[in-house]
């Protein structure tokens, strides 16, 4: 093992795979000369050329439909996007095109291509640039929505998303491109839909996924100073879910909280907490909390955004809450 950052077990994902694949290419804004706007695609170019790592004009919504139009055809793209609050005006595409061909085409067409890019608050980027949009694309039938939390998961899902035939959405942070951790030279690949128990428990489910689960990580800390046991589940991917294993944990604790930066209305964590009421009503001793972001565009004041976000005290209160209710 050796501790690499998060951008870094991106650009080893994708480059492995160019070398294992010739049919797959990256293609975005600056991803080329500029080795990606977060440094994410670094050496790329020099590697593979021009033809197979590829600079777009600022157009979302015609380089997706043309990397739609490649994948139908055999070929294999990556499409970054400077941020997913740009995929919007692709939206057209990734859902109308991508997610809905291969059942439009009575199966004839599979559309094997990977579209990511950094998600959610990045620090003062104001409303327009700050936005959560895992659950909607979760909502549309034929995509898959990866969103990983460490460098380990980034490097095997962003893999195994590469070589899916089916499109994925693969969600990232500004904010972790520079976080350090342990990944192996050799190669792995983390299935699509698997969460991971990244730390058990038996007081209580803390539920996250992405950047969230440094702000779960922390709780989880500071209450298991005062005696508490947390079981903390890092979902990793957000379509397909893996209610199996919250609800597993659910049956063990009797207590869930989940956290997710998303506003509230219609969340991954809504989901989640009807889901676990469905199916292991009876093993609740307490009511299921989310702890999500304040329903307002976020705004640019520091002070404001830390207002508005998760973080770890609202966890601790919310986790509190369901343990002396």
């Amino acid at each position: 093992m050796r501790k690499i950052a998060f951008r870094q077990a991106l650009q080893e994902a994708m480059s492995e795979e160019m070398r294992r694949d010739n049919q797959i290419f990256l293609m975005g804004e600056e991803v080329a000369e500029y080795n990606g706007a977060y440094k994410v695609s670094q050496g790329m170019l020099t590697e593979f050329g021009p033809k197979r790592i590829i600079d777009t004009p600022i157009s979302e919504l015609g380089f997706a439909g043309l990397g739609v139009g490649a994948a139908m055809n055999g070929l294999r793209p990556i499409i970054e996007f400077m941020t997913f609050n740009f995929s919007l005006v692709a939206i057209d595409q990734v859902i109308n095109s991508a997610a809905k061909m291969m059942s439009m085409s009575g199966g004839q067409f599979p559309v094997p291509i990977v579209f990511r890019g950094p998600t959610g608050n990045a620090g003062m980027l104001s409303s327009q640039h700050s936005q959560n949009f895992e659950n909607w694309y979760a909502n549309c039938p034929g995509l898959k929505v990866v969103v990983p939390s460490n460098p380990y998961d980034a490097k095997g899902l962003l893999k195994s998303a590469i070589r899916d035939d089916d499109p994925v959405i693969f969600m990232e942070s500004e904010l972790m491109y520079g976080d350090q951790g342990e990944v192996p030279e050799e190669e792995y690949l983390i299935p699509i839909g698997k969460a991971d128990v990244v730390k058990p428990g038996k007081d209580v489910t803390l539920v996250s996924f992405g950047k969230m689960m440094k702000i779960a990580w922390e709780a989880a800390k500071q209450l298991q100073t005062q005696g508490i046991d947390v079981e903390l589940i890092d979902m990793r991917t957000v379509r397909p879910l893996d209610l199996a294993c919250v609800i597993q944990s659910v049956q063990k604790t009797n207590r869930l909280v989940i956290v997710e930066e998303a506003w509230p209305l219609a969340s991954i964590a809504s989901e989640i907490t009807y889901q676990v009421q469905k199916h292991a009503f009876d093993h609740l001793d307490a009511p299921i909390l989310k702890v999500n972001s304040a329903d307002v565009p976020l705004p640019y004041a520091p002070t404001l955004i830390q207002e508005i976000l998760p973080n770890v005290e609202k966890t601790i209160q919310a986790l509190n809450s369901v343990l002396y209710r």
